[in-house]
């Protein structure tokens, strides 16, 4: 059990859906299926859409974002973090999640749609279409078997994702006492180097979070957890996309 659920995604990790979740006797009629967790992804990419739109028009229309940033980044890890422990929530919090992260989305792409208007235009409409198209070429490969959710891939892919969020945070913390790291923003060839590495990390997240929702559905998980389901797959996919869009930043620069 514990191999089969080891996610690289901590939405979906093996401990989301064991222990109580399983333990609960549900009747098929209310059982988590993986067409109901992808209808309610396809709900709250819709809503992260929505406030997406509204942050962007305010950046466009010269109002200041800032705030729109800083309550969509910190309010979206905070609904995150309390769902990833109550996970019975999801009906409610995940579409709370949805809307406070399209905050976030919006503005940030409104600004690199901006600063890159120039040198790189059409860079945010690039990065959605990249994004798009990796996600399907995943799911293909995930769905004909040519990449497989096996014990060692989940463990390699945890433990890079691990290093990642590890390394983020560092930089976040030197970069409040003005210690940045270069080629996490210059398009030197370490950076872009790096940045392709995570976007491929977060491409095959998306492998194990279509897994962990396939295995959660065939083992009768409750029908609130097709709502954690969708909100740990919007995750990986809001991941990719910035990442995606700061790669193609820093190849712009070049």
């Amino acid at each position: 059990m514990m191999d089969l659920f080891k996610s690289g995604n901590p939405a979906l990790s093996e401990k989301r859906f064991k222990g109580n979740v399983l333990d609960q006797v549900v009747s098929p009629d209310n059982a988590m299926t993986v067409t109901g967790t992808l209808q309610k992804f396809g709900f709250l990419f819709l809503m992260v859409m929505g406030t997406a739109f509204y942050s962007w028009k305010e950046f466009a229309q010269g109002g200041n974002v800032q705030p729109l940033i800083y309550i969509g980044a910190f309010g979206s890890l905070g609904v995150a973090v309390v769902l990833m422990f109550k996970k019975e929530w999801a009906p409610f919090l995940a579409p709370a999640f949805a809307l406070l992260e399209g905050l976030f989305v919006g503005a940030i792409s409104a600004f690199y749609n901006f600063a890159f208007a120039e040198v790189a235009p059409g860079i945010v409409i690039n990065a959605v279409g990249l994004t798009f198209g990796t996600a399907i070429a995943m799911y293909l490969l995930y769905s004909f078997k040519i990449i497989k959710a096996t014990a060692k891939f989940k463990a390699i892919i945890f433990t890079a994702t691990a290093g990642i969020a590890i390394f983020y945070v560092i930089a976040l913390v030197l970069g409040m006492f003005g210690i940045s790291i270069p080629f996490l923003h210059e398009g030197s060839a370490l950076g872009i180097g790096f940045s392709v590495f995570v976007v491929a990390l977060a491409a095959l997240n998306l492998i194990i979070d279509f897994d962990m929702i396939e295995r959660g559905s065939e083992m009768g998980a409750p029908k609130y957890m097709e709502w954690y389901g969708a909100f740990g797959l919007l995750v990986t996919i809001v991941w990719l996309y910035l990442e995606i869009l700061r790669l193609l930043s820093k190849i712009s620069k070049r």
